[in-house]
């Protein structure tokens, strides 16, 4: 077949014409690749900026622990300093110094006749002096009264249960300090009863006063 003059030029302006289409498609699928880069960046960027800004919260609330740990291991050794020995050489009474209280354990047998509720005459030497330092040094500070009792059984005493003669103590306690000038409404009552004894009868039968810092 031969080609003419004008067949060629109809077949140049199709080829021109077809490239020229393919150009104009590459050109607009570069064009949304960009664009899609341009905010996949920009997603990218926000993204890095959330999560320097969490870091730098978490830092700080790091910090901020780390202080505050700081400040209460001070606290509580100026607690510990303040506290220790002021309830030494009272007749009975042995004190446990915590980072946040301060546990006074007064012996049973020496605040009550076996099976009684009753405060000895004695024992009320021992409460004056305990009474004396808690409003002197711990004014105002929350305390709870706890009851403990032995683990052998109620069989004279008449009370219900060890847990019952353990509240009745503890109760007995509370009220000798009411009485000396401690705020009732500072005083909480409970009785652990048997629940918690220690390695004898004698040190399980006992009131605890235990004092928040």
């Amino acid at each position: 077949m031969r080609l003419t003059m004008p067949l060629l030029l109809a077949l140049a302006a199709a080829t021109l014409t077809s490239v020229g289409c393919d150009s104009e498609a590459e050109q607009n699928r570069l064009t949304l690749l960009e664009q899609e880069n341009t905010e996949l960046r920009t997603q990218l960027d926000e993204r890095n900026k959330a999560l320097d800004a969490a870091n730098g919260e978490l830092r700080q609330a790091n910090e901020n622990l780390r202080n505050q740990a700081e400040d209460f291991a001070t606290q509580a050794e100026g607690w510990q300093a303040q506290s220790a020995g002021s309830f030494d050489n009272i007749e009975g009474v042995t004190a446990t110094y915590g980072p946040n209280d301060i546990t006074i354990a007064v012996e049973g047998d020496v605040l009550f006749d076996s099976g009684r509720t009753t405060l000895k005459t004695a024992a009320k030497n021992s409460l004056n002096r305990v009474t004396e330092i808690l409003r002197a040094q711990y004014p105002g500070n929350s305390i709870i009264v706890a009851g403990h009792t032995d683990t052998d059984p109620i069989r004279k005493s008449g009370h219900k249960s060890n847990h019952h003669l353990g509240f009745e103590r503890g109760w007995a306690v509370r009220n000798y300090l009411k009485g000396r000038g401690i705020d009732a409404g500072d005083i909480a009552v409970m009785s652990y009863g048997p629940d918690r004894p220690m390695s004898s009868s004698k040190q399980s039968r006992r009131v605890e006063i235990v004092v928040a810092q």
